[in-house]
């Protein structure tokens, strides 16, 4: 069983930066891909980035490219999202999940945080 917490979010004009955290709770964080995805009002579920379990291989997704980038700490079981040159377009909540096989599809995935909110203004 994995537990995940987000935090990070917030309101913040076009151009700047966030970073968000997605903290876990249990011994088998490093066993599992890592993902962020996020929901903007009547849209479905995105994805955003994905991280492997070693940190080694990451994956974004094209309209995030060059502006944020997945990380992770083992050590802290902590998943985190830099974000920059943010972009109205980025608004929606954002989730973290836990899980292995397709990193793109939320099927994939077994574990999910509640979400924190990214307003981007323009």
């Amino acid at each position: 069983q994995v537990q995940l917490v987000e935090s990070g979010g917030g309101l913040m004009q076009a151009g700047g930066s966030l970073r968000l955290s997605c903290a876990a709770s249990g011994r088998t964080f490093s066993s599992y891909t890592m993902g962020w995805f996020r929901q903007a009002p009547g849209k479905e579920r995105e994805f955003v980035a994905a991280i492997r379990k070693s940190g080694g291989l990451t994956f974004h997704a094209d309209s995030v490219k060059g502006r944020f980038t997945i990380s992770r700490d083992n050590a802290k079981n902590t998943v985190y999202l830099q974000m920059n040159s943010l972009k109205p377009e980025d608004t929606g909540v954002y989730y973290c999940a836990a899980g292995s096989g397709t990193y793109k599809s939320p099927a994939s995935y077994d574990y999910w945080g509640p979400g924190t909110q990214v307003t981007v203004s323009s």
